[in-house]
């Protein structure tokens, strides 16, 4: 079983950029697709990006491609999300989320089993 922790959230202005990590424990870590979705107040929980265990895929949501990237370092267990570009709608609690039993970088949260608390981004326009 994967524990996940997200860190790196906070204020910042249209524009900016923020760099959230997500440090995982377990020994499956390094098997498991990871992924960033986010949820705003009042609306559903939305992919962002995955990547597979290898990180020789990743997947972005429409709305963040070419701002977002997604990576990950199997040897420190942790995944990154580089934000670049803020945009005011990008303000919601983001939540890493992992799958250890999927071999593809998916956007359907239904395939993702752990989930960390989240951590909060707010993009002031």
């Amino acid at each position: 079983q994967v524990k996940l922790v997200e860190s790196g959230g906070g204020l910042v202005q249209a524009g900016g950029s923020l760099r959230l990590s997500c440090a995982a424990s377990g020994r499956t870590f390094s098997d498991a697709t990871m992924a960033w979705f986010r949820q705003a107040p009042g609306k559903e929980r939305e992919f962002v990006a995955a990547i597979t265990s290898r990180g020789t895929s990743t997947a972005y949501a429409d709305s963040v491609k070419a701002r977002f990237t997604i990576s990950r370092d199997n040897a420190k267990n942790t995944v990154t999300l580089q934000m670049n570009r803020l945009k005011a709608e990008d303000t919601a609690v983001y939540y890493c989320a992992a799958s250890p039993y999927i071999y593809y970088s998916s956007s359907d949260l239904t395939n993702y089993n752990t989930w960390g608390q989240g951590t909060q981004v707010t993009v002031s326009s």
